[in-house]
This record gives structure tokens, C-alpha cells and sequence, in this order.
């Protein structure tokens, strides 16, 4: 086995996600499942109850997580999505767990940021997904420019940004390269890349990827981008490493999420945190 970026230190970061509203997302991404317009079989719900996200703060602690991130389905966050994540974040707070809240909202304003980073969010999501030449393929209901914007605001206001891309959509090598300049360009703290999970109904064809080249994916990300301190996989772990899903740390990635995905089961959480330790991996506090 190849000897990684991360092999001297032997840690890595896990971050545990929450789909707090799910599939009511009116754009036409075609790689989504949360899309109305793709006629995807999901649970749909408009939002979950604070305690039931309270619960899972709990839990995603218990199985080491550092960070727990809010996501919402839908272009934008809205002034009543704010009010919501605020009262989400006030309630994981009055617990004392020491996580890292995050938060993913889709497009975002200043003024709206800066209202999360005052009640305590500390890294905001926003992917770019594709480079500007392939993400019209992928998307037709708002533009890569609106997602950059929201970064930069993400920025201004002070927060982390985290922006990565997906791959397995089709993208040449040529796309990818495109996207990391534009990624390197924002100077993100973490890059979360996620690899395709095909569903069937969605517009696009599945994921042709081999396993060399989400790897070599990976190690492009951790050499172009950085200002990266955190590369992380996020979906498409389990359906694209299969049983080589631990070596993405011998290629630069040093996070993952452990749980499972906004519309997807990722690996048992007890089985990963059994595997990172069989493998001499410690979990960065």
C-alpha cells in the first residue's frame, strides 16, 4: 500500500451529518435524491423536531464525532430556515457535548451567515459540485457564480468554509482539475468530496469510476488545495472503496462521516470506529 499524507500522524476527524429537512428541494440537480423533480422514493419531511436532533447530537458524540452539521434540503436559506438552525443550535449547545456545529443550507446572504456565526455555527458547507464548464450539465435552476458568491460571503462573515465537488457524474479529468482551482481559489478549511451512489429513476448514468481513480481524486484534492486542512470523504464511501474504503487516508483524506447520509445508510458507525482502531488510527479530538 501506497504510503499517504496522513500516515505519520495516524488520525483522523469523523463528522456526523443531520438531514433536519429533507427532499423538498424544488431545483433540478441531477444527481440528487432531495429533488422534486426526480421521481426518487425518500422519506420527505418539512422538519424535524428539535429533540429528535438534540438525540442525535448525542449519539454522533458518542461515536467520536468532532463535528455535526445541519443540512437542509432547498436552493436557499430562507429567513425561517435561520430562525430554526438558530434554535437547533441553542438547544445542541445547552448540552455541553463540545461539538462543532455546523451548518449547510444551500445559498446563503452576509447578513444570514453572520446570524449563524453569532449563534455558534463554525463552519459552513457550500459545494461548488463542478467545475464551470461541466456544471450546466448537472444543474439548470441557478448558476456555479451563486455558489461561488455564497463562499465568499461564507468567508466575509467570518465563518469556516467547507467546499468540495461530487465525482462519478460524468466530469472528465479535465472538469476536475477546473473544479480544484476554483475550490483553491475560495481557500477552504475543509474539502468534502462525495462520489456518486447511482439511485435508480435519477437523470444520470451510473458512477464509472474506478477505485484507482477516486483515489488518485483524492490525492489531487490534498495536493492542489492548500489551505485545506481537512479533506474529507463524504457520500459514496461504502458503494465506491467497497472494502478499500480505509485507504482513502493513504491518499491524503484524514475525515469521513460516520453515520449514515442524508438519504442514504453509510457503514455501521461501531464497525468504523472497530476498523480505525484495528488500523492504529486515533480519532482526533
Amino acid at each position: 500500500m501506497k504510503k499517504g499524507f496522513y500516515e505519520f500522524k495516524k488520525r483522523d476527524f469523523l463528522c456526523s451529518i443531520s438531514n433536519i429537512e429533507s427532499g423538498t428541494c424544488n431545483e433540478d440537480c441531477k444527481f440528487c435524491t432531495q429533488s422534486v423533480k426526480n421521481d426518487i422514493e425518500i422519506t420527505r419531511y418539512k422538519r424535524k423536531e428539535i429533540k429528535t436532533v438534540v438525540e442525535e447530537a448525542k449519539n454522533a458524540k458518542r461515536h467520536k464525532a468532532q463535528g455535526f452539521c445541519l443540512v437542509t434540503a432547498g436552493q436557499k436559506l430562507t429567513d425561517s430556515k435561520l430562525e430554526y438552525i438558530i434554535s437547533l443550535v441553542h438547544a445542541i449547545k445547552k448540552e455541553d457535548l463540545d461539538l462543532k456545529i455546523n451548518a449547510c443550507n444551500g445559498l446563503a446572504t452576509l447578513e444570514q451567515l453572520k446570524e449563524l456565526k453569532k449563534a455558534g455555527i463554525e463552519v459552513y458547507n457550500h459545494n461548488l459540485e463542478a467545475s464551470k464548464e461541466f456544471y450546466p450539465k448537472l444543474c439548470s435552476t441557478h448558476t456555479l457564480q451563486e455558489r461561488y458568491e455564497t463562499c465568499l460571503n461564507v468567508k466575509e462573515a467570518g465563518l469556516n468554509l467547507a467546499c468540495g465537488g461530487i465525482f462519478g457524474v460524468g466530469e472528465s479529468h479535465e472538469d476536475r482539475i477546473s473544479l480544484f482551482n476554483s475550490i483553491k481559489s475560495l481557500e477552504p478549511m475543509i474539502v468534502p468530496l462525495n462520489f456518486f451512489h447511482y439511485t435508480n429513476n435519477l437523470p444520470i448514468s451510473k458512477n464509472v469510476l474506478t477505485k484507482q481513480e477516486a483515489f488518485s481524486i483524492i490525492k489531487t484534492a490534498r495536493n492542489m488545495i492548500d489551505s485545506a486542512k481537512v479533506v474529507m470523504i463524504g457520500g459514496g464511501r461504502e458503494s465506491m472503496f467497497e472494502d478499500r474504503q480505509y485507504e482513502v487516508f493513504e491518499y491524503g483524506a484524514n475525515s469521513f462521516i460516520i453515520g449514515d447520509y442524508l438519504t442514504t445508510f453509510g457503514e455501521s458507525a461501531k464497525k468504523d470506529l472497530i476498523s480505525l482502531e484495528k488500523l492504529n488510527y486515533k480519532i482526533a479530538n
